[in-house]
């Protein structure tokens, strides 16, 4: 038996594999790439959605600070958001055909995410005369709102109204939130901490909600790698 071979064969697989331990996984992390969602700008959007204004605006977009009132008549503005990320939407009390869905898969996510303290929800009226604060409160102890996690909120309408065409881009409609504007749409829309807007979800369809929760994971994982 020639020893030498044997000893220089045994020296080869002992290198093979050192080298593949160290090579495999930097090869790997080189050639990784990690999925985050996509942040959407106004040029990113359907144009038919973004108001003519900010069509060209192709980065460094964000909701603007608002100011609106919730169910308990609590003056609710960005700061109570600050550091989360929240699931946005527009609806009315009296509404009897997708808010029903609406509100019940917004009551999913919000006891899906219960003990999460990095999330929350807003919801906005589109009908805010008529959604007064006891409207809200009443509507929000039928759907088990929970006041830590999610705000129902009314304001002024033009306010409103401008949040939900230059900062979400949740309806196509024009309008300038006079008297005779009205908008209605089943966009659930999610933000991120900085917030930046991170996706568009049918808020009417189960798929989309577990699309959603889905993209709630990678933007937390996203967090936590920074």
């Amino acid at each position: 038996m020639d020893f030498n071979f044997f000893k220089k064969s045994k020296l080869t697989i002992i290198f093979l594999l050192v080298f593949s331990a160290i090579s495999i996984p930097v090869f790997y992390h080189l050639v990784k790439v990690d999925k985050k969602l996509k942040i959407y700008n106004p040029a990113d959007v359907n144009p038919s959605l973004v108001d003519v204004s900010i069509k060209h605006v192709t980065k460094d977009h964000r909701i603007a600070d608002f100011e609106l009132i919730n169910q308990n008549g609590e003056t609710i503005t960005q700061k109570n958001y600050k550091n989360k990320i929240y699931v946005a939407d527009f609806f009315f009390t009296r509404c009897t055909n997708i808010c029903i869905a609406m509100a019940y898969n917004m009551s999913e996510l919000q006891d899906f995410y219960k003990n999460d303290n990095d999330i929350m929800f807003l919801s906005h009226s589109v009908t805010p005369v008529i959604d007064s604060v006891s409207v809200l409160k009443e509507y929000a102890l039928n759907k088990g709102v929970i006041d830590a996690k999610w705000n129902v909120t009314t304001g002024s309408k033009k306010h409103i109204y401008e949040l939900a065409r230059k900062s979400y881009f949740a309806v196509i409609e024009d309008g300038d939130g006079g008297e005779d504007d009205f908008i209605h749409t089943e966009q659930f829309v999610l933000v991120d901490k900085e917030r930046r807007i991170r996706g568009y979800y049918d808020g009417t369809e189960k798929n989309d909600m577990e699309k959603l929760k889905k993209d709630v994971a990678l933007l937390k994982e996203e967090y936590s790698n920074k």
